[in-house]
């Protein structure tokens, strides 16, 4: 039977060179949750999400999605994710709905399924016509609406969200974070995603891990982690975290 669990991050270690970028993580994450993996610039998030992904290979320890391991089993680990990376870019020369179409192609593996697929990233997208332009046209926003519909859109079991909303403005950030929770809502998958803006984390994650300098400094729901620090927010909670050392949840 396979394992429930969507993932589960087991002692990572990445060095690169002589930097520990990595030391010791350990979370995990659950069915039909948003689980949010926050911290500074530099504090090893992206180095974790990669590794989820399969992009980069762990120094020590393992992570394992749906019981397959990210180190041993990376083309089964595959099959199961869909991975938007903070810095992505699209074809200029096609426009939005070939970009779909031709993302659905890949993953489809019939032609009904290939047009549910683009059905769904149109809706994701939110950019109705304008899905029908080159995607030179469209400003670092829409690029952005438009990957995370194609990430989406394949129905991963895990979704992998590097800073989802990056580069967005409120209007269209807003309108991003719903669309990943009716997506978790509708499919009973599981997202992974890093990112600096503690508002996003409040309204998305069902629980988040602190990251700072490569250690996991504490982890639980956001009410749970503000509690325990008496703070009225999550940076004030962040800040707290550090000082103190943390205490893993």
């Amino acid at each position: 039977m396979e394992p429930s669990e969507p993932l589960r991050v087991v002692s990572l270690e990445k060095w690169f060179g002589k930097i520990h970028a990595l030391r010791g993580v350990s979370f995990e994450v659950r069915v039909g949750e948003v689980f949010g993996l926050i911290g500074p610039n530099g504090a090893g998030k992206t180095t974790t999400l990669r590794i989820v992904a399969t992009l980069l290979s762990p120094s020590r320890g393992d992570a394992y999605v749906y019981g397959h391991s990210v180190a041993r089993e990376p083309e089964a680990v595959k099959r199961l994710i869909s991975y938007l990376p903070e810095e992505a870019g699209v074809y200029k020369n096609i426009t939005g709905a070939d970009f779909l179409e031709f993302t659905a192609e890949i993953y489809a593996s019939t032609r009904s399924e290939a047009e549910e697929m683009v059905e769904l990233g149109a809706r994701l997208s939110g950019l109705g016509a304008r899905l029908y332009e080159p995607t030179s046209t469209y400003s670092k926003g829409m690029r952005r609406r438009l990957l995370l519909a194609r990430t989406l859109m394949v129905r991963p079991r895990l979704a992998i969200l590097d800073e989802p909303t990056t580069g967005l403005d409120v209007y269209h950030a807003v309108e991003v974070r719903k669309a990943i929770k009716h997506y978790v809502s509708e499919t009973g998958a599981a997202v992974l995603l890093s990112s600096h803006n503690m508002l996003e984390v409040e309204y998305l994650c069902s629980r988040v891990a602190f990251i700072h300098e490569g250690v996991i400094v504490d982890s639980g729901t956001p009410d749970e982690i503000k509690a325990k620090y008496g703070a009225s927010n999550l940076e004030e909670a962040f800040i707290q975290a550090v000082k103190s050392g943390g205490a893993v949840g």
